[in-house]
């Protein structure tokens, strides 16, 4: 099984990450911002992925710290369970219909870091939880494990179908990516960083 198990704490953050990439999509998530609890877990039941995620941050400042904390925390639990990547089919793709909205994303657990973000958001917040975060999460969480990282909503208007869509193409795209196809490292250079 490929498994890891993340602590992590700061002045600003308290962080306790279980992942399973072999699960069934199984999740607990509690970072005290109900709409990121709930996409987080969209993209661990879209995923598969068996989550367990417990976060207290500085609330009481604002949500940054604990949003772009909780994605460098889940990036290096998703590098630390892929260990040498070996036999996964390294790329991912989906695109997501969300009513009026879609998205797509486009991956590959390169070792190479890297975002690409496209997506428009009228609202300041949705509960408690900053729009323009969205972004700083998918950076926060290439960064940590090393992965290419494209999201494109290709249109829409409601910001909560687009975030939506964006969590759920991502879980669909990584559960694409960390399939195990073959016995070999899928790079012509015979390792991914």
């Amino acid at each position: 099984m490929r498994k890891a198990e993340i602590r992590r704490e700061t002045k600003e953050t308290s962080i306790y990450c279980q992942m399973n990439l072999d699960g069934n999509g199984i999740h607990e998530i509690n970072t005290g911002i109900g709409f990121f609890d709930h996409m987080l877990s969209l993209f661990s039941f879209h995923s598969h992925i068996d989550l367990k995620l417990i976060a207290k941050g500085d609330l009481d400042v604002c949500d940054h710290h604990t949003i772009e904390d909780c994605g460098i925390v889940l990036g290096n639990a998703f590098k630390q369970a892929l260990q040498d990547k070996k036999g996964i089919a390294r790329y991912g793709f989906f695109s997501m219909p969300m009513d009026e909205t879609l998205c797509q994303v486009t991956l590959d657990i390169s070792g190479r870091p890297y975002l690409v973000f496209h997506a428009q958001f009228e609202r300041e917040n949705i509960g408690n939880y900053s729009c323009e975060m969205t972004e700083e999460f998918f950076r926060a969480f290439a960064m940590a494990c090393g992965m290419t990282l494209h999201i494109n909503v290709m249109y829409g208007k409601n910001d909560h179908h687009k975030i939506e869509a964006i969590f759920k193409a991502f879980g669909r795209s990584c559960k694409q990516a960390i399939r195990i196809e073959s016995d070999r490292i899928e790079s012509s250079k015979g390792v991914i960083e």
